[in-house]
């Protein structure tokens, strides 16, 4: 019996990374990217998990060195970022993918395992967008599959491989579950303590979790007591201590407020977000990704007026308008872009585009210092009809580097162009028509400038749509008025 253990066991590679007396960051879908991970960590996290990244949408990545940002990016084809990491947390970070296929599964570690301290498989979560596929918490009723994707990562990376999963209806089928998980060579197993049909709500089941880690050798992570069991630091060896764990994995409790990390104490949740905030700027995250997160840590304050600025939030200067670090903001832009910008000249990609024949300038395009539906393209395009010259032309590029756009607009044999990179070809267009606009001496319809005929003429038109739209409202007035003179009048005089 003990020679088939043997046999059956795998030998798990060396690791710097350990799972034992450990705190980590729990794999969440829209939090657990880089600027929290990396928070999470300076308050004390020892391991990081990121969000589920689902196989088949990594599969197609190429891996990116971006020198701009200093981290490595997993691009997709439509030039989304699905995964950034950075050296910072080269040895912390544990890579969660959404898997149902041993191959598929097998593709995405390799590409990823030189970046990340190791490669967990969720096998727990009971959300829809998880469990198609048979993904996810869907895993759980085939565990065949389940073996098959554990045996095919353990013997095909160099890193350690665990999982990540929800206990079963039945103790005894949990523990079946576990050991066979184990007999794969994973490196540690996450349990949450609850079943799959149980929510937040549900108190989390630690004999069950205990049971777990009394049946097999290796790491069991516990997972689930944000809500009933972790309220501060000190809850944390507590929260272990009742499930015998080897290590604790913190989600909504890490998500309201990542200081719950720190040994001594949390901190101020002022003092979080704007750190939050700093690492969401410094490495350029989505914006609305960075909204979603700063929306779970205020919580109940999302009705404050700050609160209220952050929903309204459209950028991340706007984001940073709301919580007074505009001058972060600036300084980091402006450190990126000049980064930006050597490395361009480093790698010669501005080449081509230093034709002497080129006027330049840096400015931006900004929608708010212009009205509504007023853009200088617009400006641009009714001053070459005016003048009966040919419609302007935009030629626009993408640079490899960070994937920015810069465009150059000819006008009458003339090139125009900014300095300065776009994070679209919209964007960057309009940029074009401004320096034309500015280097002719021409309105560009910022507001505050005087009035031109465009703008009077939109306002014209505005009018004009308002006046039929007060005459359709007045008519349906009157329509109106007959229906309910016709509903209040007595029956008997009712017109048949």
């Amino acid at each position: 019996m003990l020679n088939n253990m043997k046999e059956e066991m795998i030998k798990q590679p060396v690791s710097r990374l350990c799972f034992r007396s450990k705190v980590a960051l729990a794999p969440m879908v829209r939090v657990g990217t880089l600027p929290m991970r990396l928070l999470a960590l300076d308050y004390g996290a020892d391991i990081v998990y990121c969000e589920e990244l689902i196989d088949i949408k990594m599969q197609q990545c190429r891996r990116v060195v971006n020198e701009v940002l200093e981290t490595v990016d997993f691009v997709a084809p439509e030039e989304r970022v699905m995964f950034r990491t950075c050296e910072r947390e080269k040895d912390h970070v544990v890579f969660q993918m959404g898997t149902a296929d041993p191959e598929r599964a097998l593709a995405v570690a390799k590409l990823v395992e030189n970046d990340v301290a190791a490669i967990d498989v969720n096998m727990g979560c009971p959300k829809e967008y998880s469990t198609k596929g048979g993904m996810g918490a869907a895993l759980l009723s085939d565990p065949d599959r389940i073996e098959r994707i554990l045996r095919t990562l353990v013997k095909g990376v160099s890193k350690p491989v665990t999982c990540k999963i929800r206990i079963l209806p039945s103790l005894e089928d949990t523990i079946r579950l576990v050991q066979r998980i184990e007999r794969t060579g994973v490196a540690a197993i996450a349990v949450h303590g609850r079943q799959k049909e149980e929510r937040p709500q549900h108190p989390v089941h630690c004999d069950v979790i205990k049971a777990v880690a009394e049946a097999v050798s290796i790491p069991v992570i516990a997972n689930g007591g944000s809500q009933d069991c972790i309220k501060v630091h000190s809850d944390i060896e507590a929260f272990r201590a009742a499930t015998g764990a080897s290590a604790v994995m913190l989600a909504r409790a890490a998500m309201w407020n990542p200081s719950i990390f720190r040994r001594d104490g949390p901190l101020p949740l002022e003092q979080v977000i704007g750190e939050y905030i700093r690492y969401a700027i410094r490495y350029d995250n989505h914006t609305f990704n960075t909204k979603y997160c700063l929306c779970q840590m205020l919580r109940e304050k999302l009705e404050s007026p700050q609160g209220k600025k952050l929903h309204s939030a459209q950028s991340h200067r706007e984001i940073c308008e709301a919580f007074d670090s505009v001058e972060y903001y600036k300084e980091t832009t402006a450190m990126l872009e000049a980064r930006s910008a050597a490395e361009a000249r480093r790698h010669h990609t501005d080449d081509q585009l230093e034709d002497t024949d080129v006027t330049t300038m840096t400015v931006r395009f900004d929608r708010r210092d212009y009205p509504p539906q007023i853009t200088p393209k617009m400006f641009l395009l009714e001053w070459n009809r005016s003048e009966q010259l040919p419609q302007p032309v935009y030629e626009t590029v993408q640079r490899p580097l960070d994937r920015f756009f810069r465009s150059t607009v000819t006008v009458a044999n003339k090139k125009y162009r900014s300095t300065a990179w776009d994070k679209s070809k919209k964007l960057a267009e309009q940029t074009a028509a401004i320096v034309c606009l500015r280097t002719l001496g021409l309105p560009e319809g910022r507001i505050g400038e005087e009035e031109s005929n465009l703008v009077k003429k939109r306002k014209r038109e505005e009018k004009t749509e308002c006046s039929g739209s007060a005459e359709s409202a007045e008519e349906s007035g009157h329509a109106a008025n007959k229906r309910n003179h016709v509903l209040s009048t007595p029956e008997s005089e009712v017109p048949r």
